[in-house]
């Protein structure tokens, strides 16, 4: 879906681009025959389907315009539609933003959780404090409770 949005907007863009060296003339019977074009179907489709990315580009482009200019288009949906588009756009958005990230503590790195065990293997008699302390000493920040619970299934 991303690269369709991409794809749709660069060739909006280069479109834009092409109609630099029109004059306002050629642009203005343009937009009339467009707008023939868009009454003929809407006399023949009953119900147009967008794509969501078709949704987002119609409510991004259109959500600036004010009620009364939106009314005078000529759109395949009503502009109360186009404006709930925008709504749901902004909507998820927040939503995605302030979705709460994992739960709890992180994953102990995989080495770090080898390196206590190997530690309490080849020293047997230090307890998880001691393990803990000299991981502190090479630099390596994690809980006691983690060297603790690793320590237990070494151990265990």
């Amino acid at each position: 879906m991303l690269l369709r949005l991409a794809y749709l907007t660069m060739t909006t863009t280069f479109s834009f681009l092409g109609l630099l060296p029109r004059t306002n003339r050629d642009k203005e019977i343009e937009i009339l025959v467009l707008r023939h074009q868009l009454m003929v179907l809407q006399r023949q489709v009953t119900k147009p389907v967008f794509t969501r990315a078709d949704r987002l580009l119609l409510a991004g482009l259109l959500h600036r315009l004010p009620m009364d200019k939106l009314r005078h288009l000529a759109l395949l949906v009503r502009p109360d539609t186009v404006l709930r588009w925008h709504r749901d756009l902004l909507r998820r958005r927040h939503a995605a933003a302030s979705a709460p990230r994992g739960r709890g503590r992180p994953r102990t790195v995989r080495s770090v959780r080898m390196l206590v065990l190997r530690l309490a293997r080849e020293n047997a008699s230090w307890g998880y404090r001691r393990i803990h302390g000299e991981l502190a000493v090479l630099g390596i920040k994690v809980a006691a409770s983690t060297v603790w619970s690793s320590h237990i299934t070494a151990v265990g």
